[in-house]
C-alpha cells in the first residue's frame, strides 16, 4: 500500500507545472496534499478510480489540505476537534479499517518566531490527538510538518537555531512525539542519509541542495501495543527529482 504526500504550495500553480502527469506516474493509493491555498469550488481536479476530501481555511488562499485515496474510508474528520486550530484547514483523517491515515500541515512558526507560542500549543494538542487514534488503531501521519529534527536533516544547521523549523522548541515537540511512541519512517530506515524535502526559492538553494527535510510520514510504533505498523514498514523515499514546488514528495510503503 503506497502512501504519497506533497506541499504542493498552491494545487493551482502546480496543476500547471505537470501536476497530474506527476499524480499518474506516482500510482499511489492515498496521496496526501498540504498547502492546496483554494476554497472549495475553485478548482474541479478528478483521477480515475479516486475519492477525495478537501479541508479548506477560512482564510482565502492560504493553508489547505486534501486527499485522494483509492480506498473508501470508514469515517473522515476536518480538524482535531479544538476550534482555535480547525479554522485553517490543517488536519484530515481518515478511518480505515485497520488505521487511521492523519494528513497535517502544521503551522510554521514564522520570521521571527511570533508564531512559536501558538505553534507549541498545537503541537500539544495534535500530539495528544494522535495518542487517542493510536489506542485505537495504527496511525499513519503525514505532511509538512515545519520542523528539521536534528542537525543532519538540514543544510546549514549552525546558522539556523533561531530561525522558524530549527528552533530549540519546535525540535523538542517533534521528540516529544517520537517519545510518545511514532516513528520518523524515512528516518528509521536512512539513519545516515542525508536528503532534503524543502528548497528556499532564494538565491538558488535547490540547485545548490541548500535544503531542509521537513517532509514526514510517521507511524505509531511498538510502544502502542497492537497499533504498532512499524514491521509494516516496507520502503520509504523522498523525491527531490520532481519539481513543480519548493517542496517535494515523500513516499511511505506498507505491506
Amino acid at each position: 500500500m503506497k502512501f504519497i504526500s506533497w506541499n504542493v504550495n498552491g494545487l493551482r500553480a502546480v496543476c500547471g507545472k505537470g501536476f497530474a502527469e506527476i499524480f499518474e506516474s506516482l500510482d499511489a493509493d492515498f496521496f496526501c496534499l498540504q498547502e492546496t491555498k483554494l476554497q472549495e469550488g475553485q478548482l474541479d481536479l478528478s483521477f480515475m478510480g479516486y475519492q477525495s476530501y478537501w479541508n479548506y481555511a477560512e482564510k482565502k488562499g492560504y493553508s489547505g489540505t486534501a486527499i485522494y485515496t483509492r480506498h473508501t474510508p470508514l469515517s473522515v474528520q476536518y480538524g482535531i476537534g479544538i476550534p482555535e486550530h480547525d479554522t485553517e484547514g490543517r488536519v484530515i483523517t481518515l478511518e480505515m479499517e485497520d488505521f487511521y491515515l492523519v494528513n497535517v500541515y502544521v503551522p510554521n512558526s514564522q520570521d521571527g518566531l511570533r508564531r512559536l507560542e501558538y505553534r507549541e500549543k498545537w503541537e500539544d494538542d495534535f500530539r495528544a490527538y494522535l495518542c487517542s487514534l493510536a489506542a485505537r488503531k495504527g496511525v499513519v501521519v503525514c505532511g509538512d510538518m515545519n520542523v528539521a529534527h536534528q542537525e543532519i536533516d538540514l543544510k546549514n544547521p549552525s546558522t539556523n537555531h533561531f530561525s522558524a523549523g530549527f528552533s530549540d522548541q519546535e525540535r523538542a515537540k517533534m521528540t516529544a512525539m517520537l517519545d510518545a511512541g511514532f516513528i520518523d519512517s524515512w528516518r528509521w530506515q536512512h539513519p545516515d542519509t542525508i536528503q532534503y524535502s524543502w528548497w528556499s526559492y532564494r538565491m538558488k538553494a535547490r540547485e545548490r541542495n541548500v535544503g531542509w527535510r521537513i517532509d514526514y510520514f510517521l507511524v505509531s510504533g511498538p510502544q502502542f501495543g497492537a497499533s504498532d505498523l512499524s514491521p509494516r514498514i516496507a520502503s520509504t523515499a523522498i523525491h527531490d527529482e520532481i519539481m513543480g514546488s519548493d517542496h517535494c514528495p515523500v513516499e511511505l510503503v506498507l505491506q
